[in-house]
Protein backbone atom coordinates (compact mmCIF):
# COMPACT_ATOMS: atom_id res chain seq x y z
CA UNK A 1 0.00 0.00 0.00
CA UNK A 2 1.47 3.37 -1.03
CA UNK A 3 0.68 6.33 1.20
CA UNK A 4 -1.18 9.13 -0.56
CA UNK A 5 0.55 12.10 1.07
CA UNK A 6 2.83 13.54 -1.57
CA UNK A 7 4.42 16.81 -2.72
CA UNK A 8 2.82 18.66 -5.58
CA UNK A 9 5.54 18.99 -8.18
CA UNK A 10 6.41 16.69 -11.07
CA UNK A 11 8.81 17.82 -13.74
CA UNK A 12 9.92 15.95 -16.86
CA UNK A 13 12.11 17.74 -19.36
CA UNK A 14 14.07 16.97 -22.51
CA UNK A 15 17.12 18.46 -20.78
CA UNK A 16 18.01 19.12 -17.17
CA UNK A 17 16.40 22.58 -17.26
CA UNK A 18 13.39 22.86 -14.93
CA UNK A 19 10.79 25.48 -15.82
CA UNK A 20 7.72 26.58 -13.83
CA UNK A 21 5.38 25.57 -16.63
CA UNK A 22 1.72 25.13 -15.80
CA UNK A 23 0.06 24.90 -19.21
CA UNK A 24 -2.64 22.25 -19.08
CA UNK A 25 -1.93 19.93 -21.99
CA UNK A 26 -2.69 16.27 -22.67
CA UNK A 27 -0.25 14.14 -24.72
CA UNK A 28 -1.30 13.26 -28.23
CA UNK A 29 -3.55 10.26 -28.24
CA UNK A 30 -4.40 10.41 -24.54
CA UNK A 31 -8.05 10.26 -23.61
CA UNK A 32 -8.89 13.21 -21.30
CA UNK A 33 -9.66 12.12 -17.73
CA UNK A 34 -13.05 12.65 -16.15
CA UNK A 35 -11.63 14.68 -13.27
CA UNK A 36 -8.03 15.86 -13.23
CA UNK A 37 -6.43 15.85 -9.82
CA UNK A 38 -4.71 19.00 -8.56
CA UNK A 39 -2.07 16.95 -6.78
CA UNK A 40 0.39 16.84 -9.66
CA UNK A 41 1.75 19.51 -11.97
CA UNK A 42 1.73 19.40 -15.79
CA UNK A 43 4.93 18.84 -17.73
CA UNK A 44 6.54 20.78 -20.55
CA UNK A 45 9.27 19.57 -22.89
CA UNK A 46 12.17 21.92 -23.53
CA UNK A 47 14.09 21.87 -26.82
CA UNK A 48 17.85 21.88 -26.17
CA UNK A 49 19.92 24.72 -27.64
CA UNK A 50 21.49 24.08 -31.06
CA UNK A 51 24.91 25.49 -30.18
CA UNK A 52 26.86 26.92 -27.27
CA UNK A 53 30.13 28.76 -26.85
CA UNK A 54 33.14 26.65 -25.99
CA UNK A 55 33.86 28.89 -22.99
CA UNK A 56 30.53 27.83 -21.46
CA UNK A 57 31.30 24.10 -21.52
CA UNK A 58 35.06 23.78 -20.93
CA UNK A 59 37.77 24.72 -18.46
CA UNK A 60 41.44 25.09 -19.32
CA UNK A 61 44.21 23.42 -17.40
CA UNK A 62 45.75 25.80 -14.89
CA UNK A 63 42.81 28.23 -14.87
CA UNK A 64 41.21 26.79 -11.74
CA UNK A 65 39.97 27.85 -8.32
CA UNK A 66 42.03 27.10 -5.22
CA UNK A 67 40.87 26.65 -1.64
CA UNK A 68 42.27 28.61 1.28
CA UNK A 69 41.44 28.22 4.94
CA UNK A 70 42.42 29.52 8.35
CA UNK A 71 41.51 29.49 12.04
CA UNK A 72 40.03 32.73 13.32
CA UNK A 73 38.29 34.44 16.22
CA UNK A 74 35.02 36.36 16.06
CA UNK A 75 34.32 39.00 18.70
CA UNK A 76 31.30 41.11 19.68
CA UNK A 77 28.78 38.28 20.03
CA UNK A 78 26.85 39.63 23.05
CA UNK A 79 27.03 36.46 25.11
CA UNK A 80 26.35 34.00 22.28
CA UNK A 81 29.95 32.86 21.82
CA UNK A 82 31.73 29.65 22.81
CA UNK A 83 31.44 28.35 26.36
CA UNK A 84 34.54 28.09 28.57
CA UNK A 85 35.02 24.37 27.96
CA UNK A 86 33.97 24.21 24.31
CA UNK A 87 37.37 24.36 22.63
CA UNK A 88 40.44 24.67 24.90
CA UNK A 89 42.70 25.96 22.12
CA UNK A 90 40.34 28.89 21.55
CA UNK A 91 41.51 30.32 24.88
CA UNK A 92 45.13 29.65 23.87
CA UNK A 93 44.52 31.60 20.64
CA UNK A 94 43.17 34.52 22.67
CA UNK A 95 46.21 34.49 24.95
CA UNK A 96 48.56 34.50 21.95
CA UNK A 97 46.64 37.35 20.35
CA UNK A 98 46.84 39.48 23.49
CA UNK A 99 50.56 38.79 23.81
CA UNK A 100 51.13 40.07 20.27
CA UNK A 101 49.63 43.37 21.40
CA UNK A 102 52.11 43.56 24.26
CA UNK A 103 49.64 42.72 27.02
CA UNK A 104 50.86 40.65 29.99
CA UNK A 105 50.31 36.90 29.83
CA UNK A 106 47.13 35.65 31.47
CA UNK A 107 46.29 32.13 32.70
CA UNK A 108 44.08 30.37 30.16
CA UNK A 109 41.68 29.24 32.87
CA UNK A 110 40.92 32.81 33.86
CA UNK A 111 39.57 33.69 30.42
CA UNK A 112 35.84 33.13 30.08
CA UNK A 113 34.65 35.53 27.38
CA UNK A 114 31.21 34.66 26.07
CA UNK A 115 31.40 37.20 23.28
CA UNK A 116 34.15 35.33 21.38
CA UNK A 117 33.79 32.32 19.08
CA UNK A 118 36.34 30.21 17.26
CA UNK A 119 35.60 29.79 13.56
CA UNK A 120 36.95 28.19 10.42
CA UNK A 121 37.47 30.71 7.63
CA UNK A 122 37.37 29.41 4.05
CA UNK A 123 37.81 31.02 0.65
CA UNK A 124 37.66 29.88 -2.97
CA UNK A 125 40.25 32.06 -4.65
CA UNK A 126 39.72 32.43 -8.42
CA UNK A 127 42.49 31.95 -10.96
CA UNK A 128 44.62 34.98 -11.82
CA UNK A 129 43.67 36.77 -8.56
CA UNK A 130 46.19 39.56 -8.01
CA UNK A 131 47.54 41.06 -4.76
CA UNK A 132 45.11 43.63 -3.41
CA UNK A 133 42.04 42.02 -4.98
CA UNK A 134 39.06 41.46 -2.65
CA UNK A 135 37.23 38.13 -2.45
CA UNK A 136 34.29 36.81 -0.41
CA UNK A 137 34.84 34.80 2.76
CA UNK A 138 32.78 32.09 4.50
CA UNK A 139 33.03 31.59 8.27
CA UNK A 140 31.60 28.68 10.27
CA UNK A 141 31.59 28.02 14.00
CA UNK A 142 33.96 25.41 15.44
CA UNK A 143 32.68 25.43 19.02
CA UNK A 144 29.29 25.63 20.69
CA UNK A 145 28.53 29.28 19.91
CA UNK A 146 24.79 29.87 19.68
CA UNK A 147 25.02 32.62 17.10
CA UNK A 148 27.56 34.65 15.14
CA UNK A 149 25.12 37.54 14.75
CA UNK A 150 26.75 41.00 14.91
CA UNK A 151 30.18 39.36 15.14
CA UNK A 152 33.44 40.71 13.75
CA UNK A 153 36.20 38.46 12.40
CA UNK A 154 39.64 39.46 13.58
CA UNK A 155 42.52 39.41 11.11
CA UNK A 156 42.99 35.82 9.97
CA UNK A 157 45.72 34.53 7.62
CA UNK A 158 44.44 32.11 4.97
CA UNK A 159 46.71 29.32 3.80
CA UNK A 160 46.70 27.03 0.80
CA UNK A 161 47.32 23.30 0.71
CA UNK A 162 51.06 24.04 0.57
CA UNK A 163 50.91 25.86 3.92
CA UNK A 164 51.69 29.29 2.46
CA UNK A 165 49.65 32.40 3.20
CA UNK A 166 47.88 33.76 0.11
CA UNK A 167 45.22 36.03 1.64
CA UNK A 168 44.17 37.71 4.90
CA UNK A 169 40.54 37.98 6.04
CA UNK A 170 38.84 40.43 8.39
CA UNK A 171 35.47 42.12 8.71
CA UNK A 172 31.87 42.03 10.02
CA UNK A 173 29.84 38.84 9.61
CA UNK A 174 26.72 38.80 7.44
CA UNK A 175 24.22 36.07 8.33
CA UNK A 176 21.33 34.68 6.34
CA UNK A 177 19.32 34.17 9.55
CA UNK A 178 18.84 35.41 13.08
CA UNK A 179 18.18 34.14 16.58
CA UNK A 180 16.37 35.76 19.52
CA UNK A 181 16.04 34.33 23.04
CA UNK A 182 14.66 35.43 26.42
CA UNK A 183 15.84 34.88 29.97
CA UNK A 184 12.97 32.44 30.46
CA UNK A 185 14.42 30.16 27.78
CA UNK A 186 12.08 30.97 24.90
CA UNK A 187 13.86 31.41 21.58
CA UNK A 188 13.17 31.97 17.90
CA UNK A 189 15.69 31.08 15.20
CA UNK A 190 15.47 31.52 11.44
CA UNK A 191 17.97 29.79 9.15
CA UNK A 192 21.55 29.11 10.22
CA UNK A 193 23.12 31.49 12.73
CA UNK A 194 26.49 29.74 13.11
CA UNK A 195 27.66 30.19 9.53
CA UNK A 196 27.97 33.44 7.62
CA UNK A 197 29.81 35.38 4.95
CA UNK A 198 31.98 38.46 4.71
CA UNK A 199 31.53 40.07 1.28
CA UNK A 200 34.93 41.24 0.01
CA UNK A 201 36.29 40.14 3.37
CA UNK A 202 39.67 38.83 2.24
CA UNK A 203 42.56 40.63 0.59
CA UNK A 204 44.80 38.66 -1.74
CA UNK A 205 48.39 39.00 -0.56
CA UNK A 206 50.14 36.62 -2.93
CA UNK A 207 49.31 35.47 -6.45
CA UNK A 208 48.91 31.75 -7.01
CA UNK A 209 51.05 30.75 -10.01
CA UNK A 210 49.09 29.62 -13.09
CA UNK A 211 50.68 27.58 -15.88
CA UNK A 212 48.55 27.36 -19.02
CA UNK A 213 51.07 25.72 -21.37
CA UNK A 214 53.14 22.70 -20.35
CA UNK A 215 56.84 22.21 -21.06
CA UNK A 216 56.03 20.39 -24.32
CA UNK A 217 54.03 23.31 -25.74
CA UNK A 218 50.50 21.96 -25.18
CA UNK A 219 47.39 23.42 -23.59
CA UNK A 220 44.45 21.27 -22.52
CA UNK A 221 40.71 21.97 -22.50
CA UNK A 222 38.55 19.95 -20.11
CA UNK A 223 34.86 19.43 -20.88
CA UNK A 224 32.64 20.11 -17.87
CA UNK A 225 30.38 17.25 -18.99
CA UNK A 226 32.66 14.60 -20.52
CA UNK A 227 31.47 13.20 -23.84
CA UNK A 228 33.48 11.54 -26.61
CA UNK A 229 31.35 13.06 -29.39
CA UNK A 230 31.64 16.59 -28.04
CA UNK A 231 35.39 16.23 -27.43
CA UNK A 232 35.91 15.06 -31.02
CA UNK A 233 33.79 17.93 -32.36
CA UNK A 234 35.82 20.44 -30.35
CA UNK A 235 39.12 19.12 -31.70
CA UNK A 236 37.76 19.22 -35.26
CA UNK A 237 36.57 22.82 -34.80
CA UNK A 238 39.98 23.90 -33.52
CA UNK A 239 41.80 22.20 -36.41
CA UNK A 240 39.43 23.69 -38.99
CA UNK A 241 39.08 27.27 -37.71
CA UNK A 242 42.44 27.90 -36.06
CA UNK A 243 44.66 25.63 -38.18
CA UNK A 244 45.74 24.06 -34.93
CA UNK A 245 46.97 20.65 -33.95
CA UNK A 246 44.22 19.47 -31.59
CA UNK A 247 43.37 15.94 -30.55
CA UNK A 248 40.69 14.47 -28.31
CA UNK A 249 42.63 12.47 -25.71
CA UNK A 250 39.57 11.10 -23.91
CA UNK A 251 35.94 12.00 -23.21
CA UNK A 252 36.88 15.13 -21.26
CA UNK A 253 40.28 16.26 -22.56
CA UNK A 254 41.23 17.99 -25.80
CA UNK A 255 44.96 18.64 -26.15
CA UNK A 256 46.09 21.50 -28.40
CA UNK A 257 49.64 22.11 -29.58
CA UNK A 258 50.54 25.80 -29.41
CA UNK A 259 52.08 26.77 -32.73
CA UNK A 260 54.71 29.47 -33.17
CA UNK A 261 51.95 31.97 -33.99
CA UNK A 262 50.63 31.84 -30.44
CA UNK A 263 53.70 30.59 -28.55
CA UNK A 264 54.22 34.02 -26.98
CA UNK A 265 50.52 34.82 -26.65
CA UNK A 266 48.73 31.78 -25.24
CA UNK A 267 45.80 33.85 -23.84
CA UNK A 268 44.90 34.95 -27.39
CA UNK A 269 44.75 31.32 -28.55
CA UNK A 270 42.55 30.38 -25.59
CA UNK A 271 40.27 33.36 -26.31
CA UNK A 272 39.84 32.23 -29.92
CA UNK A 273 39.05 28.68 -28.81
CA UNK A 274 36.54 29.95 -26.25
CA UNK A 275 34.59 31.83 -28.92
CA UNK A 276 34.10 28.79 -31.15
CA UNK A 277 30.66 27.18 -31.00
CA UNK A 278 29.70 23.57 -30.35
CA UNK A 279 26.59 21.44 -30.54
CA UNK A 280 27.06 19.43 -27.35
CA UNK A 281 25.53 15.99 -27.21
CA UNK A 282 23.16 14.98 -24.47
CA UNK A 283 24.77 12.81 -21.83
CA UNK A 284 23.90 9.24 -20.97
CA UNK A 285 20.20 8.54 -20.48
CA UNK A 286 19.32 9.34 -16.88
CA UNK A 287 16.31 9.80 -14.63
CA UNK A 288 16.85 11.87 -11.47
CA UNK A 289 14.28 11.71 -8.68
CA UNK A 290 14.03 13.57 -5.37
CA UNK A 291 11.81 11.62 -2.98
CA UNK A 292 11.63 14.51 -0.52
CA UNK A 293 10.06 16.97 -2.95
CA UNK A 294 8.57 14.56 -5.49
CA UNK A 295 10.58 16.14 -8.33
CA UNK A 296 11.37 13.97 -11.36
CA UNK A 297 13.80 15.09 -14.09
CA UNK A 298 13.95 12.89 -17.19
CA UNK A 299 16.64 13.04 -19.85
CA UNK A 300 15.81 13.18 -23.54
CA UNK A 301 16.93 9.67 -24.50
CA UNK A 302 15.18 7.61 -21.83
CA UNK A 303 13.11 4.70 -23.16
CA UNK A 304 11.19 1.80 -21.63
CA UNK A 305 11.32 -1.82 -22.69
CA UNK A 306 8.32 -4.18 -22.60
CA UNK A 307 7.10 -4.47 -19.01
CA UNK A 308 3.88 -4.95 -17.04
CA UNK A 309 3.25 -3.23 -13.70
CA UNK A 310 0.46 -3.74 -11.17
CA UNK A 311 -0.18 -0.44 -9.42
CA UNK A 312 -3.21 1.24 -7.84
CA UNK A 313 -6.54 1.37 -9.65
CA UNK A 314 -5.27 2.39 -13.04
CA UNK A 315 -4.50 0.81 -16.43
CA UNK A 316 -2.20 2.74 -18.75
CA UNK A 317 -1.37 1.22 -22.13
CA UNK A 318 1.48 2.63 -24.18
CA UNK A 319 1.61 0.77 -27.48
CA UNK A 320 4.26 1.18 -30.16
CA UNK A 321 3.16 -0.03 -33.61
CA UNK A 322 5.72 -0.20 -36.42
CA UNK A 323 4.47 0.40 -39.96
CA UNK A 324 6.29 0.53 -43.30
CA UNK A 325 6.27 3.73 -45.36
CA UNK A 326 6.44 2.81 -49.06
CA UNK A 327 7.28 5.70 -51.48
CA UNK A 328 5.69 6.15 -54.91
CA UNK A 329 7.28 4.07 -57.71
CA UNK A 330 8.71 7.13 -59.52
CA UNK A 331 9.87 9.00 -56.42
CA UNK A 332 13.44 9.15 -55.17
CA UNK A 333 12.43 8.08 -51.65
CA UNK A 334 13.34 4.88 -49.84
CA UNK A 335 11.31 2.44 -47.82
CA UNK A 336 11.38 3.29 -44.12
CA UNK A 337 9.78 1.92 -40.98
CA UNK A 338 7.78 4.35 -38.83
CA UNK A 339 6.86 3.81 -35.19
CA UNK A 340 3.51 5.26 -34.11
CA UNK A 341 2.85 5.53 -30.39
CA UNK A 342 -0.62 5.79 -28.86
CA UNK A 343 -1.52 6.17 -25.20
CA UNK A 344 -4.85 5.32 -23.56
CA UNK A 345 -5.97 4.61 -20.04
CA UNK A 346 -8.72 3.06 -17.96
CA UNK A 347 -9.51 3.37 -14.28
CA UNK A 348 -10.75 0.44 -12.19
CA UNK A 349 -11.34 -0.26 -8.57
CA UNK A 350 -9.01 -2.64 -6.84
CA UNK A 351 -5.83 -4.13 -8.24
CA UNK A 352 -5.19 -3.32 -11.89
CA UNK A 353 -2.42 -3.58 -14.45
CA UNK A 354 -0.23 -0.95 -16.10
CA UNK A 355 1.00 -2.26 -19.46
CA UNK A 356 3.89 -0.50 -21.18
CA UNK A 357 5.29 -1.52 -24.58
CA UNK A 358 8.26 0.20 -26.19
CA UNK A 359 7.69 3.85 -25.30
CA UNK A 360 9.58 6.61 -23.52
CA UNK A 361 9.51 7.57 -19.88
CA UNK A 362 8.41 11.06 -20.86
CA UNK A 363 5.29 9.71 -22.57
CA UNK A 364 4.48 7.47 -19.62
CA UNK A 365 4.88 10.28 -17.09
CA UNK A 366 2.81 12.66 -19.21
CA UNK A 367 0.02 10.12 -19.37
CA UNK A 368 0.06 9.47 -15.62
CA UNK A 369 0.43 13.17 -14.89
CA UNK A 370 -2.65 14.03 -16.95
CA UNK A 371 -4.62 11.69 -14.70
CA UNK A 372 -3.48 13.48 -11.56
CA UNK A 373 -1.26 10.63 -10.34
CA UNK A 374 0.77 11.96 -7.38
CA UNK A 375 4.52 12.42 -7.94
CA UNK A 376 5.43 9.87 -5.25
CA UNK A 377 3.42 7.23 -7.16
CA UNK A 378 5.35 8.11 -10.31
CA UNK A 379 8.60 7.61 -8.41
CA UNK A 380 7.40 4.21 -7.20
CA UNK A 381 6.46 3.14 -10.75
CA UNK A 382 9.82 4.22 -12.16
CA UNK A 383 11.69 2.41 -9.40
CA UNK A 384 9.84 -0.80 -10.17
CA UNK A 385 10.49 -0.43 -13.91
CA UNK A 386 14.20 0.01 -13.21
CA UNK A 387 14.22 -3.03 -10.90
CA UNK A 388 12.68 -5.14 -13.67
CA UNK A 389 15.43 -4.13 -16.09
CA UNK A 390 13.05 -2.38 -18.48
CA UNK A 391 14.27 1.17 -17.85
CA UNK A 392 17.03 1.87 -20.37
CA UNK A 393 18.69 4.57 -18.30
CA UNK A 394 20.57 5.24 -15.10
CA UNK A 395 18.24 5.93 -12.16
CA UNK A 396 19.54 8.45 -9.62
CA UNK A 397 17.64 8.95 -6.36
CA UNK A 398 18.46 11.93 -4.17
Amino acid sequence: MVRRIFPLLTVALATTLVLPAFAQQNPTGVNPPQQASARSAPIMDVVPPTSVRVKDVVNFRGARYNQLQGFGLITGLDGSGDSANAIPYMRRAMVNMLERFGLPQMPEGSMRPKNVASVMVTVNIPPFAKPGQLIDVTVSSLGDAKSLQNGFLLQTPLRGADGRIYAVAQGPISLGGFGVSTEQGASVTKNATTIGRIPNGAIVEKEIPVTLMDENGYIEAYLINPDFTTATELSDKINKNLLGNAKAVDASTVRVFVTSTYRNNVPELIARIENLTLSPQNGAAKVVMDERTGTIVIGQNVSIGPVSIAHGGLIVKVDAVTTVSQPNPLSQGSTESVTNTSISYEEHKGDTLVLVKGSTVGQLVKSLNSLGVPPRDLITVLQMIKASGALNAHLEIQ
